[in-house]
C-alpha cells in the first residue's frame, strides 16, 4: 500500500514537473496579442486617430471594460457556457466534439472553449485534431497564468472583424463608427457572430449571412442576461452594408505619439481640418496649410492641422507645422517687446521711416514706398522693416537672438553663421510650432514654457520679458480683422523673401494660434503675402474659441532722444583706393545723408535724379580721381581711386 502510495506520488511529482518545465520552456507565444495598432485620443478620452498594427492590420488593444456587459453576456453564453467555471478544456464539450468525428469522421464542432479560441488566435493552424489537442494544451497554459478577464481581453483583441479587422474595438468603430463601449444588443451580436466566420459573414459584402450569424447569436444561445423579447427587437435592426473610415483626426500629430493621450480636443481639431480642407481651393497651386491652436494657460495645443493630409498633390503626408520656414514680418513684435523693455522707444516714440543703409545691407519696406516720420505703435502694426532693423541695430542681433532662445525657440542658422540685422525681417529658421511657442510668450505677460502635446505635469514657466512689455505689443497688435472676424485679438502677419511662407499670428487673452500657407517644397508663390492668403484663416481659427478680448492701444506721437535713428552719409562705392579697370561704365553708389544728393569727380558735377542714390560715370582714361558725394545739408563723403 505505501509502495503504491509512493509510486502516485513519484508519477504525480514527475507529471507535474514535465508540465512546469513543458511550460517554461514553451510558453504561448503572445506576439500576435501584443502587436496591436496606435491609437492617440484627446484631453476627454475620444478617439482622435488609431493606426494599424503591423501588417496593416487594424487591430486595438480590447479589455473587459471596453465593451458593454450584454456584449460579454452574449459571448459567453454563445461560445462558452461554463468559461467562469473550467480550467481552460471544457470535457463535455470535449466529448461531445469527438462522438461527432468520430461518427462522421471529421471535425464537426470545435467544443472549444473560449481560451482554446485565444490559443487558436495566437497560433493559427489548420483545423485537425492534432490542431485541437495542440489549442487543449495551449488554453491549459493560458489559464495558469491568466485570469478568466485577461483571456477575455485576448479574444476581445485577437476576434477576427472581417478583412484586415481584428478586436472587437477595431470592429465598432470600422462596422458602426463609435467606441464599442457604445454598441448595442444588435451591434454586440453582429460582432460576436462575426468573429466566427468573418470572411462569409462580411457584413458589406455578405449582409444576409452576417444577419444570420446575429440572430444566431441573438436568439439561439441568447444570454441569461437578454430578454427575449429584447432579442426579437434587435433582429429587426439593419446590418452595416458600408465599411466606416477609422479615426484619423491630427494624422501628423497621431504619427508623433504613437499612442496614448494628448491635449487636443477632438472638436476643435474636427473643426480647424475643416477649415483648412475649406481654405485649399484658393490657395496657389501645391500649397498646403498648416494651423496650431493652443491655450495659454496652461500651454496646452488644442488643434494641430500639420498640413493637408487629404491631398497627396500637397505633399500630404509631411507634418509642415514641424518644418522650418522663414516667419518675416511675423517675428517683429518679439524684437519690440524688446525695444520697450530695454526703454530704447515707447509704442507713442516718432522714428523716422526714411532710406538707410547700415553697411552693406540696404532693406526696403514690402511696398518699397518710405512713411517718414510714424509712430513705433503704426510701424509695427504697418511692418516697415526699416524702424525695425534700426532697432535692432541698436539692441544687437545676439541680444534678441539670446531673447528668442531663453524663450526655447532658438532661431535656425546656417551652420557656422551668426545672428545678424536680418533677422528682424524673419531671416532665420523657424517652425509654426516654435511661432505659436513665441507669440503665447507674448500673451501670457512675458513668461516662456513648453507647449504641451500630453497631459501630464508642466514645465514652470521663465518670465523672459518683462509683463508690460509684452502687454504693451499686444495692445499695439489689436485691430480688426480686415475680412471680419472676432474683436480684442492681436494679430501680425508675415510674409517671407520672394512669397515663399505666408504667415498669420494671433492671440488674445486666453488663446494662441498661427497659421502657415507655403509650398512643402519652398518654391516661391508669387504676389503670396501672409495678409491675403493666411489671416482669412486666422480669423475663422480665432473665432472656433470663446472670446476673451484684448484692449486696444491708443497712443499720441512724442518725440523721444533716440526717435530719428539719423543715418549718416556714406559712399559705398567705389571704395577707397579702388583699382578699376579702363573702359568700364562705373555706378557710384552712396547710403545715408539727407537728399537730394549731389556726386563730383575732381569738382565736376554728374548728372543724377535728385531722388536717387546713385549715378553713372564713364571714366574718361587712366589716371587718379577724387569722387564726392554731398548731401542737402552739406555733408560730404568721397574716396580716391585709380583707373588703369
Amino acid at each position: 500500500m505505501r509502495r503504491r502510495f509512493a509510486i502516485t506520488f513519484l508519477v504525480t511529482v514527475l507529471l507535474a514537473g514535465g508540465a512546469w518545465l513543458l511550460d517554461a520552456f514553451l510558453p504561448p507565444p503572445m506576439a500576435r496579442a501584443l502587436a496591436v495598432g496606435g491609437e492617440v485620443t484627446d484631453r476627454n478620452g475620444r478617439t482622435l486617430s488609431v493606426l494599424p498594427a503591423p501588417g496593416g492590420v487594424w487591430r486595438l488593444a480590447t479589455g473587459v471594460g471596453d465593451v458593454p456587459p450584454h456584449l460579454l453576456a452574449m459571448l459567453i453564453a454563445a461560445e462558452d457556457r461554463r468559461f467562469r467555471h473550467h480550467p481552460g478544456v471544457d470535457p463535455l464539450a470535449l466529448a461531445r466534439a469527438a462522438g461527432q468525428w468520430v461518427r462522421r469522421g471529421r471535425v464537426v464542432s470545435g467544443g472549444s472553449t473560449l481560451t482554446m479560441q485565444v490559443a487558436r488566435m495566437l497560433e493559427p493552424r489548420p483545423r485537425t485534431l492534432a490542431a485541437k489537442a495542440i489549442e487543449a494544451l495551449r488554453a491549459l497554459q493560458l489559464e495558469r497564468r491568466y485570469s478568466k478577464d485577461e483571456i477575455l481581453g485576448l479574444w476581445l483583441t485577437l476576434a477576427p472583424q472581417g478583412g484586415n479587422i481584428e478586436s472587437v474595438r477595431a470592429g465598432a468603430l470600422a462596422w458602426f463608427g463609435r467606441p464599442a463601449r457604445q454598441l448595442d444588443m444588435a451591434e454586440a451580436a453582429l460582432l460576436v457572430g462575426l468573429a466566427r466566420q468573418p470572411t462569409r459573414s462580411r457584413p458589406d459584402r455578405h449582409p444576409e449571412a452576417a444577419r444570420r450569424a446575429r440572430d444566431a447569436v441573438l436568439l439561439s444561445r441568447a444570454a441569461p442576461a437578454v430578454e427575449q423579447e429584447d432579442a426579437e427587437m434587435a433582429r429587426l435592426v439593419a446590418i452595416p452594408t458600408r465599411r466606416q473610415p477609422l479615426p484619423r483626426l491630427a494624422p501628423h500629430l497621431a504619427r508623433q505619439l504613437r499612442n496614448g493621450p494628448s491635449t487636443l480636443d477632438a472638436g476643435l481639431q474636427r473643426a480647424v481640418e475643416a477649415i483648412l480642407a475649406e481654405s485649399l481651393p484658393g490657395l496657389p497651386e501645391r500649397a498646403s496649410v498648416a494651423i496650431m491652436l493652443a491655450e495659454t494657460q496652461p500651454r496646452a495645443v488644442r488643434a494641430l492641422a500639420g498640413g493637408a493630409w487629404m491631398a497627396e498633390a500637397r505633399a500630404g503626408a509631411l507634418d509642415l507645422s514641424a518644418a522650418s520656414r522663414s516667419p518675416g514680418s511675423a517675428l517683429k513684435p518679439l524684437l519690440y517687446a524688446l525695444a520697450f523693455q530695454e526703454g530704447l522707444v515707447t509704442p507713442a516714440t516718432l522714428l523716422s521711416d526714411m532710406p538707410r543703409s547700415f553697411g552693406a545691407y540696404a532693406p526696403e519696406n514690402f511696398d518699397r514706398g518710405f512713411a517718414g516720420q510714424i509712430t513705433v505703435a503704426d510701424a509695427l502694426r504697418q511692418s516697415l522693416n526699416l524702424p525695425a532693423v534700426a532697432l535692432l541695430a541698436q539692441l544687437g542681433p545676439v541680444r534678441f537672438a539670446g531673447l528668442l532662445k531663453e524663450a526655447g525657440f532658438a532661431p535656425r542658422l546656417p551652420t557656422g553663421a551668426d545672428p545678424s540685422l536680418p533677422l528682424a525681417l524673419g531671416g532665420a529658421g523657424f517652425t509654426l510650432r516654435g511661432m505659436v511657442g513665441l507669440y503665447a510668450t507674448l500673451a501670457d505677460g512675458g513668461r516662456a514654457a513648453p507647449l504641451a502635446l500630453r497631459p501630464g505635469p508642466r514645465a514652470e514657466a521663465r518670465q523672459v520679458l518683462e509683463p508690460h512689455a509684452a502687454a504693451q505689443v499686444g495692445a499695439v497688435l489689436v485691430q480688426p480683422f480686415p475680412g471680419g472676424g472676432p474683436a480684442g485679438v492681436a494679430w501680425k502677419t508675415g510674409t517671407s523673401w520672394g512669397g515663399r511662407d505666408a504667415w498669420a499670428m494671433g492671440f488674445d487673452a486666453r488663446h494662441v494660434a498661427g497659421v502657415w500657407v507655403g509650398r512643402p517644397d519652398g518654391t516661391p508663390m508669387p504676389g503670396a503675402t501672409g495678409a491675403r492668403l493666411a489671416l482669412p484663416i486666422l480669423a475663422r481659427v480665432m473665432a472656433l474659441v470663446p472670446p476673451a478680448p484684448l484692449a486696444p492701444l491708443r497712443v499720441r506721437a512724442q518725440v523721444a532722444p533716440m526717435a530719428e535713428l539719423p543715418d549718416r552719409l556714406r559712399l559705398l562705392f567705389p571704395p577707397p583706393g579702388a583699382v578699376l579697370e579702363e573702359g568700364s561704365d562705373l555706378v557710384i553708389r552712396s547710403a545715408g545723408g539727407r537728399r537730394p544728393l549731389t556726386f563730383l569727380v575732381d569738382g565736376a558735377p554728374l548728372p543724377t535724379e535728385p531722388a536717387r542714390r546713385d549715378a553713372r560715370w564713364q571714366p574718361p582714361g587712366p589716371g587718379q580721381y577724387r569722387i564726392t558725394v554731398l548731401d542737402a545739408e552739406g555733408t560730404a563723403a568721397g574716396a580716391t581711386i585709380r583707373i588703369r
